[in-house]
């Protein structure tokens, strides 16, 4: 498995300084003609930084990424062709505040058609705010999933301080946790996309979805009555094995429900909690237990949110809780 370069983030002060979109808003707020001059600098900052990184850009896709992309884009995935697991980048299925979806064509020795590549944007875009709260309870993981002892003074005092390092150590702690996740959740037959591998900032699963069509979030399918009743059972099911593992989604809704085929599949997994270490983490499944619940209800599935997260939890979490919970409400405040 490949390792994580904590020593740089080789994009995100070029993306930070002269993203298209960022500069555009402060020109409307200054208007500031220099603004623009920054914004169509970018794509000539990328290829000097590429060029002195000595990246392997020579890689051809049928997708052609945006100005602030390449750099990033390309790089995530170069460990993905030189493993020969994917030929090309098909088309971005997918665009979000932390990361992009990439449809790729798997290698033929894969056995496989079609893979998707969750492309991490460089950390100064990431944007979920507050996130300590689903980082309680859980180790700081390396690239290769080992946890960082707390021992390690070094290590410590960077993610304390908040330094460049320590912001990669946490990067990278952040993606692994997803990409673990994903393996448990796999193993045990929950409907979550098979994961593949991972490099220093990217997760290679698989695609649900077929070459015409990716598989569309379940906010935006209305079911039949009868389909909408399966479906539920189906997705309350998964959410009893996680919890069954000691973990909590910590961010489900229709959202990050996928639909295809009769079956939802539960994607975006970074934020997962540890129902046995977060003090947070019952009020969390109730969040998620009533989010999905509020979509099945539209579709005329009966279902009581309260009662189902409290089994829930009784059932597989509470006897294993040794803490005191902590209130959520504190958080949700701060992100309103």
């Amino acid at each position: 498995m490949p390792t994580t370069d904590f020593s740089d983030d080789r994009y995100s002060d070029f993306e930070a300084r002269f993203d298209p979109f960022q500069t555009d808003r402060q020109a409307r707020r200054k208007r500031n003609p220099a603004a623009s001059r920054k914004a169509r600098g970018f794509q000539q900052t990328v290829d000097e930084a590429a060029q002195s990184e000595k990246l392997d850009l020579s890689v051809h896709t049928t997708y052609r990424p945006g100005r602030f992309e390449t750099g990033w884009l390309l790089e995530a995935v170069q460990d993905f062709f030189d493993q020969a697991l994917v030929v090309d980048i098909l088309s971005n299925v997918k665009g979000g505040k932390e990361a992009n979806v990439y449809c790729c064509q798997a290698h033929p020795a894969t056995g496989r058609g079609l893979l998707a590549a969750k492309v991490y944007r460089p950390r100064m875009f990431r944007n979920l705010r507050n996130d300590a709260i689903y980082r309680e309870g859980r180790e700081t993981l390396t690239a290769d999933e080992t946890p960082v002892k707390t021992t390690d003074h070094r290590i410590m005092r960077a993610l304390n301080k908040k330094t460049d390092y320590g912001q990669a150590v946490a990067h990278t702690s952040w993606l692994m946790h997803e990409f673990t996740a994903l393996k448990t959740l796999w193993a045990a037959g929950v409907s979550v996309p098979e994961p593949v591998a991972v490099s220093g900032n990217a997760i290679l699963m698989g695609f649900i979805g077929d070459a015409s069509f990716a598989a569309p979030p379940l906010e935006s399918v209305e079911l039949e009555p009868e389909e909408a009743q399966a479906v539920f059972q189906q997705v309350t099911g998964d959410i009893e094995t996680m919890l069954q593992l000691g973990l909590i989604h910590g961010d489900l809704s229709a959202y990050n429900l996928l639909f295809w085929e009769g079956r939802a599949t539960i994607i975006d997994f970074p934020q997962v909690v540890r129902s046995t270490s977060n003090r947070t983490a019952r009020q969390i499944l109730r969040r998620d237990v009533q989010r999905v619940c509020e979509y099945f209800i539209e579709q005329g599935v009966r279902c009581d949110a309260d009662s189902l997260y409290e089994t829930l939890w009784k059932r597989w979490a509470e006897p294993r809780a040794d803490w005191v919970a902590a209130d959520l409400s504190r958080w949700e405040e701060d992100e309103e």
